[in-house]
């Protein structure tokens, strides 16, 4: 799991969101909240659309003052917070696994889908994000 700093920046009731490690990926929202919450699940999208290989190193808050070229305006010019964002890489690989659910969620489970792996993958997935 990988942790990437993002820059949450408030802008008249406003939050908008970038990630000096990951250019031209940001993200907004109506309330700080709201975007870290969309912060999560840009990251995890975009996470998904590249190897685990392609994803860039995170730097420490250290390393982005130092080397990001965008840092000294952001320092003079914004009223931000700094976060953090988890990505855990998406792998193709699955296993099986015994779960233990109460007998009426489960009847509950069959009612809304055929397939119980498929629902819990993604009800998980959103979960997490």
């Amino acid at each position: 799991m990988e942790k990437y700093i993002a820059l949450v920046e408030e802008d008249g009731g406003n939050y908008g969101v970038v990630f000096p490690d990951l250019p031209g990926i940001v993200s907004a929202g109506s309330s700080f909240d709201d975007a870290v919450k969309n912060a999560h699940e840009i990251v995890a999208y975009y996470a998904q659309t590249v190897s685990t290989s392609e994803l860039p190193r995170p730097r420490t808050l250290e390393e982005i003052e130092q080397t990001w070229e965008d840092w000294q305006e952001w320092k003079e010019n914004y009223h931000f917070v700094v976060t953090y964002i988890s990505v855990i890489p998406v792998t193709t690989k699955t296993r099986r696994i015994n779960i233990v659910m109460d007998e009426g969620l489960l009847a509950r489970l069959d009612r809304v889908t055929k397939n119980r792996s498929e629902f819990i993958n993604k009800v998980v997935e959103h979960a997490l994000i």
